[in-house]
């Protein structure tokens, strides 16, 4: 099942999807520029082989619903993301704010 909601944080409209896979689920948050998923999304093909593509995105770990990913921090961010402020340790919110 794949569930689809808007989020509002700070006045701007975030779209949350959850796409529920046998034993997992895949979450993200995203804005016009960027966004914040789950732990299956990997930095470090961002950063490396797709480095070209400018992906601005952040990933927080340990969250199973997009309420938890909401209230999450960032555990690690592409080097585009970081551009924009985005650093581990930060609070999911606030990194989607900085990311737009």
């Amino acid at each position: 099942m794949v569930t689809m909601k808007a989020i509002v944080i700070g006045g701007q409209t975030f779209i949350g999807t959850a796409v529920e896979l046998p034993k997992t689920s895949l979450l993200a948050i995203s804005g016009q520029n960027g966004y914040v998923m789950c732990g299956a999304l990997d930095i470090g093909l961002l950063n490396e082989k797709l480095r070209e593509r400018g992906i601005i995105a952040g990933r927080a770990v340990g969250v199973k619903t997009l309420d938890e990913l909401l209230e999450g921090t960032i555990e690690s961010a592409t080097y585009e993301a970081e551009k924009r402020g985005v650093v581990p340790g930060m609070s999911v919110r606030d990194a989607l704010l900085l990311i737009g």
